[in-house]
């Protein structure tokens, strides 16, 4: 922060402690890769980016549209737990406001302020002498003198597990006939009881995006891949 101007450091402060949500937005870009809309500015609460529906505006959508969003929401998920710099992304929350979907199909994070991140290089180390160490950004939205959360107590599934739970079901219930709609339910049941089990979780994820791949379509409406789609398999 050696960087910053004094102004510069109260603004952030202020802001992280109101909502962490703008800060991750230009942190990580969208126009690199991350699963954001794109930020275009913020004042306190006020946050302008990107205008996108919610994916509750698509439960009751065509079974297409709803197999090709759980495949990206899937995908979203994935690339939180791998990328080039070496965070992990986990959910605290998600709700059918976190995610939502461009005009052409593309899905988003909608909603980042209930996004936890660690660092896989320094993460899995123990804290000593955590209580001696205290920043100011140690105590903007818990209480100072509580322990930290270890990071090793944040399962690697954590997040696909309460979109199992949460949304998926909800995006896919009834969508399809017997008896594909029968397997769909039983991988759901599957991620969601997996919180003790990361293979577990990984197996039916696996099965349920090979399965719900070929019920996507390839038209207009998914201008996110469209023409590309007609002409490999990749998207």
């Amino acid at each position: 922060m050696d960087h910053l101007t004094d102004r510069d450091k109260l603004r952030l402060l202020y802001t992280l402690s109101v909502n962490s949500h703008p800060i991750l937005l230009q942190i990580f870009p969208d126009v690199e890769g991350w699963p954001f809309p794109r930020y275009l500015g913020s004042c306190g609460r006020l946050v302008v980016s990107a205008s996108t529906r919610p994916l509750r505006d698509f439960y009751g959508a065509a079974p297409e549209v709803a197999a090709d969003l759980a495949l990206q929401l899937l995908a979203v998920l994935r690339s939180m737990g791998t990328n080039d710099l070496n965070y992990f992304f986990y959910f605290t929350h998600v709700d059918a406001g976190t995610f939502g979907v461009f005009s052409n199909g593309h899905l988003f994070i909608r909603d980042a302020s209930t996004l936890g991140i660690i660092d896989k290089e320094e993460g899995s180390q123990l804290i000593d002498g955590q209580q001696e160490y205290k920043d100011i950004f140690s105590c903007l939205t818990v209480d100072c003198q509580s322990a930290f959360v270890s990071c090793n107590s944040i399962r690697e599934k954590h997040s696909l597990v309460m979109v199992c739970q949460e949304l998926l079901p909800k995006l896919l219930k009834g969508k399809f006939l017997q008896p594909v709609q029968d397997k769909i339910d039983s991988f759901l049941q599957h991620c969601a009881d997996g919180l003790t089990d990361d293979q577990g979780v990984n197996e039916a994820v696996a099965k349920l995006a090979e399965l719900l791949k070929p019920l996507r379509s390839c038209d207009s409406r998914f201008a996110y891949r469209y023409p590309d789609c007609k002409y490999s398999d990749k998207y």
